[in-house]
Order: C-alpha cells, then sequence, then structure tokens
C-alpha cells in the first residue's frame, strides 16, 4: 500500500465537541494550495497531499461536493476530509480518506467537525456506504463500526478493527464483499 489512506494522526483527535468555532463547507478551487498545505503538514510524506490531487483528477473517483475543509477564526482552512468513490463487490460506496488537521489546529474540534460534515453531505447526498482506514479509537465516535461486521473486507492485511465502516442511512443492508479502491491508492 503506497499510502496511508487517511489515518488521522493520534494528535489529531479531539477532546473538545465540534462548534461554531470550526464553520464546515465544501472546497472551492481557491482552497487548492492550502489543502494541498495542510495534508503535507498533517502527515510524515507527501503523499496524502499528492493523493488528494491524484483522487481530484480522477472523474471516476471524485465525488462533487464531498472535499470539505474546516476554517480556523482567520478564515485559513484548519482541517480538510475527502470522501471519494470506491466499491464494495460490484456496489458503489464511499471512502472516506485522507482526513488532515494543520498541526496548529490539532487537538481543538477541527477534524471532529469537518468529518462530521462531510459524512452528513454524503448522507444527504443518499451514499449508503461510507468506510474508513484508521484510528478505531476515533472513529467511532462518528457511527463507524468494523467492517468485518457487514462482510466488508479490505483487499490488504490490516488489523479488523482499523478497517470501519459507517451506513448513513441506517439501512441493515449494505453491500459486502471485498473493497476496491480508486488506482489512486495504489492498492
Amino acid at each position: 500500500m503506497s499510502h496511508a489512506f487517511h489515518d488521522v494522526p493520534s494528535t489529531a483527535s479531539s477532546s473538545s465537541p465540534p462548534g461554531p468555532r470550526w464553520p464546515t463547507r465544501p472546497e472551492t478551487d481557491a482552497d487548492r494550495a492550502a489543502v494541498h498545505a495542510v495534508n503535507a503538514a498533517a502527515f510524515p510524506t507527501p503523499a496524502e497531499a499528492d493523493l488528494v490531487d491524484a483522487l481530484r483528477a480522477d472523474p471516476d473517483a471524485w465525488l462533487p461536493g464531498l472535499s470539505y475543509v474546516a476554517e480556523a477564526p482567520d478564515g485559513s482552512v484548519a482541517a480538510y476530509a475527502l470522501i471519494t468513490r470506491c466499491r464494495v463487490g460490484d456496489a458503489p460506496a464511499a471512502a472516506l480518506a485522507p482526513v488532515a488537521v494543520a498541526p496548529a489546529h490539532q487537538r481543538r474540534g477541527a477534524g471532529q467537525a469537518v468529518v462530521r460534515a462531510v459524512l452528513e453531505a454524503a448522507r444527504l447526498r443518499g451514499e449508503r456506504l461510507v468506510l474508513v482506514l484508521g484510528h478505531p479509537e476515533y472513529y467511532p465516535r462518528f457511527g463507524f463500526a468494523p467492517a468485518s461486521r457487514y462482510g466488508i473486507r479490505p483487499p490488504f492485511d490490516v488489523p479488523d478493527a482499523a478497517m470501519m465502516a459507517l451506513v448513513p442511512d441506517g439501512s441493515d443492508r449494505p453491500p459486502s464483499g471485498t473493497i476496491t479502491y480508486p488506482p489512486a491508492f495504489g492498492v
């Protein structure tokens, strides 16, 4: 696997609830450089920042309106979350990756705010299944549970607790099978 997907650095978790202090919105063209910078700063290598650029260029993966930012009080991009198209078996699904918080804003709720906003946008759009590969201590707060409970498995070996699924519409019959990620993920 060439990317760490969106594995939020442990310093990005938050102990405070999201609130009006972190306004969220879909990314605009004017945000692209700031989004790249946040992803580059939040991870040890530029791989996640490059992943976002590659996903943005893939019309089969990119889901317009599901690339979100949280703004700092000064209006700069404090956090970022992206949902793109993947597949589970033969059915469309969505992947939350990457999620990044600028180091200056970590542990203050920006990450939670942007994740909640992009998940709500996915729900309103009618997405039936969102997958995430990340910290099992972080993502359950958003409703994620081990993907194996739904008969969903990744195409590579990861701890069961780290591969998670969320069914935004509450359906008890999401698709099952092996996940196929867009080529940009390199798996």
